[in-house]
């Protein structure tokens, strides 16, 4: 994306999946380790030209979406145009961005208002991963994934959340 994506700026070491929808990437500067999910970036809005031809007037509506430093905004987020996504922050699943988000913000809802700090959500995340039974695969990883461990780290996790479908090992 960085070399052939058109964006304004494309920083290092994130992740953009297939899904991600981006209108206008000259419109859009991404910073290091961002990670966009199956969002959708609006840099314009086009009822600007339908207004324009149905009222007789001449209009524009645009505005650049810059995505600062360790942010990650979720599947089916939306991040309409002029807002800023401060640094480690956190857009969650189907959130609609109208205005910046502060840095060290997890936000959330339609439309999206913090919720949380950024470093509380660390904070359950952490305890959250001490309590699964993988949490030793997790620790033994490197980076956010290892494609040694992940078909354990599946396979235990598909026995802890179906433990229906295992029967007990008759050793």
């Amino acid at each position: 994306m960085r070399r052939w994506g058109g964006f304004h700026h494309y920083g290092e070491g994130g992740c953009f999946t297939l899904g991600a929808i981006v209108t206008d990437p000259a419109y859009v500067s991404i910073g290091r380790n961002v990670t966009l999910s199956a969002c959708t970036l609006i840099g314009h809005d086009a009822s600007a030209t339908m207004l324009g031809i149905a009222f007789g007037k001449k209009l524009d509506a645009v505005g650049k979406i810059v995505i600062k430093d360790d942010c990650f905004v979720g599947h089916g987020a939306i991040v309409m145009p002029g807002v800023t996504v401060g640094a480690k922050s956190v857009v969650a699943a189907g959130a609609v961005v109208t205005r910046d988000v502060p840095s060290g913000s997890v936000v959330a809802g339609v439309p999206a208002r913090v919720i949380s700090t950024t470093d509380a959500l660390v904070l359950r995340l952490e305890a959250r991963t001490r309590a699964y039974p993988w949490v030793h695969i997790i620790n033994a990883r490197e980076g956010g994934f290892d494609p040694v461990l992940e078909p354990s780290l599946r396979d235990m996790r598909v026995r802890y959340f179906f433990p229906e479908d295992f029967p007990p090992d008759e050793t």
